[in-house]
């Protein structure tokens, strides 16, 4: 079965958030106070999570990204994971994280049946990833990217790039696929918190490319199914690849695949939307047809793309790790 909106686009991509929690304080994402702990009862339980990525692979979604906040803070997370893996019909099962607590979990993550992780790394230097994170210990990180290197995890490096913070390092990050099979991408700074003068701190995709190009002759490669809205390249020679994640100045909405669903179970087709479902309701009525129902229906809303960077640009303000970005 394939599911489509009413652009044709085949969405076969679910975002998961199991929790808008966090280890860090990473200042594109969340405030610097952190986020309010929400109750037990405003959080979905892995029971019903289970449910909607059923109903989501049952409508032909084949890829599930875990997300966050930070997943691996929420407890009882490998059990349900293994749960999610053995879905019938779901092809890739990744989780993105901020590679912490990966020193202790990747084998259990692996065994769970998680394919790929998705490590977020804004530098490489100590003093301006502790500025970054707010509080975080680059070591740590590094840690984890070699524990799940080790595991025998593909490694996605995820660079959030901001113009005068950590701009400075293109050439640095795309260096790391030179000789080892890591995927770095490069991810033009979003104004989902809409601060003052965003603007100058957005360095567009074609910038990133032509500054790595000054260094490195690369070559285009062809876009893989199921995918993100990478455009993804490789240096001449190298081991690994780098792309580029374009949402502000090269709109990819002609070709998006997702929907995602927070942790509070808010399903929503974009995320520079304010059009969602509550699924809460939906899932008391302990009705499968009510559930597919209300994920079909919020697919056929979805969109044909939003508008920041624009001049009309009226999308919400929101901290990212409440959505699982």
């Amino acid at each position: 079965m394939e599911l489509r909106d009413r652009f044709d686009r085949k969405i076969n991509y679910l975002r998961l958030s199991v929790t808008d929690l966090c280890n860090l304080r990473c200042r594109y994402c969340m405030p610097e106070a952190g986020v309010a702990k929400l109750g037990h009862e405003a959080i979905l339980s892995y029971e019903d999570m289970l449910r909607v990525a059923r109903a989501a692979v049952s409508l032909g979604v084949e890829k599930i990204r875990i997300t966050g906040g930070e997943p691996l803070v929420r407890r009882g997370l490998v059990p349900f994971l293994g749960k999610l893996a053995a879905l019938p019909g779901l092809k890739e099962l990744v989780l993105t994280t901020n590679g912490v607590l990966l020193p202790s979990m990747a084998a259990d993550l692996k065994s769970a049946g998680v394919q790929r992780v998705n490590i977020s790394l804004d530098s490489l230097r100590p003093e301006r990833f502790r500025a970054i994170t707010r509080c975080g210990e680059l070591g740590d990180v590094l840690a984890g990217i070699d524990a799940a290197e080790s595991i025998g995890f593909p490694v996605k490096l995820n660079v959030v790039v901001m113009r005068g913070l950590n701009d400075d390092e293109l050439e640095d990050f795309a260096a790391l696929t030179l000789h080892k099979n890591f995927s770095v991408r490069f991810i033009e700074y979003m104004p989902n918190i809409k601060d003052a003068h965003w603007q100058d701190q957005v360095v567009s995709g074609e910038e990133i490319l032509q500054r790595i190009g000054q260094r490195y002759a690369y070559r285009s490669l062809e876009k893989a199914e199921r995918c993100g809205p990478s455009r993804d390249f490789r240096i001449e020679g190298a081991a690994g690849s780098l792309g580029v994640i374009t949402p502000v100045f090269s709109h990819f909405c002609k070709d998006c695949n997702r929907i995602r669903v927070t942790s509070t179970g808010q399903v929503r087709s974009c995320l520079f939307s304010d059009a969602q479902v509550d699924l809460k309701p939906v899932l008391h009525q302990n009705d499968e047809r009510v559930l597919l129902q209300a994920l079909q229906e919020i697919v056929m809303e979805k969109a044909e793309g939003h508008c920041i960077g624009g001049e009309e640009d009226a999308n919400p303000t929101f901290a990212m790790s409440s959505i699982g970005g």
